[in-house]
């Protein structure tokens, strides 16, 4: 993964490399171009809908009331707006041929971006969950549908990345990084200490297993939602038809959100997973490499579609609802918004 990957680059001078005597794919300078004005529009477009989201979410901090959905939603918001603040310098190290900034994005510009990333789908796969639940225990009784248990899941997920991250960093600061400053080098993956290598193989092959978990319960409970709901409808027809309909809604909301993990990030790790293995051989890198970039413009998408996933998943939470004095007659989340924070 590129979480990594960003930092690979920066090997020792000293430390036997597993890829620098090679020679590394890279992006002509039209593919750079466009990946940089791709990236500047979805930074000026994710800024301008999470800088929308935040404010949306401090606003109706205001009241107090909270619940273990909404905590993810606010920590998937944090998680979108860090990453997308990491988004220039990606367009930086695109743009510049400076030794400095391309050391500055392989050590903390990389690294940031795809903690943030794999933040996001850790917290949709919280989100997915939590609203499963919902429907296994309407009633809220689970243990893990308290706010508590929400806080201490966000905490622990936060640990975990910032620890890998700083490790990783860490070794990579430690093996003396040599940078090249080649124009059209899109990737940092030129060099890499042996012990880097390692490192790097071992947290790419957890963070490869948490995707594809986060994937697999998000279709299972997408598929137990839509079960349940043919199943109300066939016995409970008319007597139960509220419920049915609630149940419907939950749906609909928990295919958004599949729909957007997949169209950002299924592509990404499908590419990712071969160009991996692709770095230490000759033949088929460029091709992976030009896929790589493209599939992570897709995963830079999840920051224009998270707050649209926000906003729906509000309006279903019973923690983001309006007092009826104010939201009686709401009929978006824009519109609570717009009544809410005025003053």
């Amino acid at each position: 993964m590129d979480f990594l990957s960003g930092l690979r680059g920066n090997s020792s001078v000293t430390s036997p490399t597993v890829a620098g005597s090679m020679s590394s794919p890279q992006l002509d300078p039209s593919a750079s171009l466009c990946l940089m004005l791709l990236s500047s529009i979805l930074f000026l477009v994710g800024l301008l809908l999470n800088g929308f989201t935040l404010r949306f979410y401090l606003c109706r901090a205001q009241h107090g009331t909270s619940s273990s959905v909404t905590v993810y939603l606010h920590n998937l918001v944090v998680a979108d707006v860090l990453l997308c603040l990491s988004i220039p310098l990606r367009v930086a190290h695109y743009a510049s041929t400076s030794s400095a900034i391309q050391w500055l994005y392989c050590n903390f510009g990389a690294t940031a971006f795809y903690l943030n990333m794999y933040a996001s789908i850790l917290f949709m796969g919280f989100i997915a969950a939590n609203r499963y639940l919902r429907i296994v225990h309407p009633l809220g009784t689970h243990l893990l549908q308290k706010v508590q248990a929400a806080y201490v899941i966000s905490t622990l997920t936060w640990l975990f990345l910032l620890v890998t991250m700083g490790t990783y960093i860490g070794l990579s600061l430690l093996t003396e990084p040599t940078v090249t400053s080649d124009r059209h080098n899109a990737s940092c993956d030129r060099q890499q200490s042996t012990q880097l290598h390692l490192l790097y193989m071992v947290i790419h092959s957890c963070c490869a297993a948490i995707f594809f978990s986060v994937l697999v319960c998000l279709v299972f409970f997408y598929y137990s939602t839509t079960c349940k709901v043919v199943q109300l409808q066939r016995k409970h027809l008319g007597v139960r038809a509220s419920r049915c309909k609630k149940l419907a809604r939950a749906r609909r909301n928990m295919l958004v959100l599949v729909s957007g993990f997949c169209v950002c990030f299924v592509p990404y790790h499908l590419v990712r997973l071969p160009y991996v293995f692709a770095v230490g051989h000759r033949g088929g890198g460029h091709t992976l490499l030009y896929l790589k970039e493209m599939t992570v413009m897709l995963s830079i998408l999840n920051i224009c579609l998270d707050p649209i996933i926000y906003f729906i998943l509000c309006k279903a939470s019973p923690g983001h609802r309006a007092p009826p004095e104010q939201g009686r007659h709401l009929r978006s989340s824009t519109q609570a918004f717009v009544r809410q924070c005025s003053c």
